[in-house]
């Protein structure tokens, strides 16, 4: 397939290890991925509704602790609602776990980078990770 015919849409954050390293295999793949840097574009409910839909997932599935207001803003308690998770998301987009990846074979949340490799239809020769990690191929 070409690039045309296999578009990838990855939701990145340069300074996510994780992400830079499952954007770098898309590209070491030979695609040109559209590189869409939410913190700076931000989410809309409807938008992160139609990526979850594609990703079979809930709000809190992506919803990211670790450096983020989620505990402040009381997301972690067991009753909080999706909608509330999904509001707090517009409002705060670094609570958005990524990188998510949508291509024809599918949308995932790649966690760890190599994930990425189950949603294309070729692989790079070869791939290592910033920290210097060799990726199975």
């Amino acid at each position: 397939m070409t690039q045309d015919t296999f578009p990838i849409t990855i939701y990145h954050n340069p300074g996510c290890g994780t992400s830079r390293n499952a954007l770098a295999i898309v590209r070491a793949a030979g695609y040109a991925p559209e590189v869409v840097e939410y913190l700076k574009t931000g989410w809309t409910v409807v938008g992160l509704k139609a990526l979850l839909s594609a990703m079979g997932a809930s709000p809190g599935d992506i919803l990211r602790e670790k450096g983020t207001p989620a505990a402040e803003l009381g997301l972690l308690a067991p009753d909080v609602s999706p909608s509330a998770i999904l509001d707090a998301m517009v409002q705060y987009p670094v609570l958005v776990n990524r990188p998510i990846v949508v291509t024809p074979r599918g949308a995932k949340l790649c966690r760890p980078s190599e994930v990425v490799l189950e949603l294309l239809d070729r692989r790079p020769t070869h791939f290592t990770k910033e920290d210097g990690e060799v990726v199975p191929l």
